[in-house]
């Protein structure tokens, strides 16, 4: 098998205190960002409203279809610009409170713009605002429910410390992903739900396999200290580590760049995650693991 970095011995648990100033650090900003924009920004999937995909020939500038749509009647329609096809606009508006079609209404406040043009609907998706909301609740069960059984799993294959750690990590992955969305000012739809879903069995995929190895040389080091053992188990699956969570990071960097708007946020949430992921296997899941087998092997025992 092909591997790199073949015989290294970095003494990773010994840095373990520098990698939670630096979880604590992105989690925090994370925190903020989602905090000071009132939570994350969900899409018409979750909030409920309209979506309307239209193609203005020539193209014009998004500010231009901005002002259009506000002198139409318009002010707090969303637009969006397709990198992959400049003709064509995504307009997203809320809930129409007399349930009328708004699509007659945005052709119209466009028309204006290229009078010597074309403007013409390419796509439209509704959701009520009950749906939504229920599809949002959905979404959130499923993530928890998602990092309940992972939970079970590794607690009954491995041991509990094991567990909390590797569950800790997947959360550490998921909420540092889910605030670079935050920051960014991207929405949360159906499709990033189903990344953040991935991100989490692709990042315990790769935590099961370092906690394999630490397993091993727990039972034939018996008599070294949990932090070499660590160490030594996040060594020699190093190479594993850094070549599988690589691929993943340029096959999803080329969908980024590459892949169309279509699974853009899908691309960029597999992006941050996998890097983070890589991180978090290296220091956060097996220093959370080791922290609690210190602290329970150091526990005086219960008086009787």
């Amino acid at each position: 098998m092909f591997q790199i970095l073949h015989g290294i011995n970095v003494d990773w648990m010994r840095r373990r205190r520098i990698a939670y100033m630096i979880s604590g650090l992105m989690m925090v900003v994370s925190l903020v960002s989602l905090v000071s924009r009132g939570g994350p920004r969900y899409g018409v999937d979750f909030t409920g409203g309209t979506l309307i995909e239209v193609v203005v020939s020539p193209a014009p500038s998004p500010d231009a279809v901005r002002d259009a749509m506000k002198a139409g009647g318009f002010p707090t329609a969303e637009i969006q610009q397709r990198l992959d096809q400049p003709e064509h606009f995504i307009i997203r508006l809320g809930e129409s409170k007399d349930g009328a079609d708004a699509g007659p209404a945005v052709l119209g406040a466009l028309k204006g713009i290229r009078e010597d043009g074309s403007v013409r609907i390419f796509a439209r998706e509704t959701v009520g605002p009950r749906v939504g909301a229920e599809l949002r609740g959905a979404a959130i069960k499923a993530v928890f429910l998602a990092l309940g059984l992972i939970l079970l799993y590794v607690g009954i294959r491995y041991d509990w410390r094991y567990a909390m750690g590797a569950v800790l990590a997947l959360f550490h992955d998921v909420f540092i992903t889910l605030g670079a969305f935050s920051l960014l000012d991207k929405e949360v739809t159906l499709t990033v739900v189903a990344a953040f879903l991935t991100l989490a069995g692709f990042s315990i995929n790769d935590k099961v396999v370092v906690f394999d190895r630490i397993r091993e040389r727990k039972q034939s080091l018996r008599r070294e200290s949990p932090e070499k053992v660590m160490n030594l188990g996040i060594n020699e699956t190093l190479s594993r580590t850094i070549i599988t969570n690589g691929t993943v990071a340029v096959t999803t960097l080329a969908l980024f760049l590459f892949g169309g708007d279509v699974i853009h946020d899908f691309s960029f949430a597999m992006l941050v995650g996998a890097v983070i992921g890589t991180y978090s296997s290296l220091y956060v899941a097996s220093a959370l693991a080791l922290e609690l087998q210190l602290r329970f092997e150091s526990a005086p025992p219960r008086k009787k």
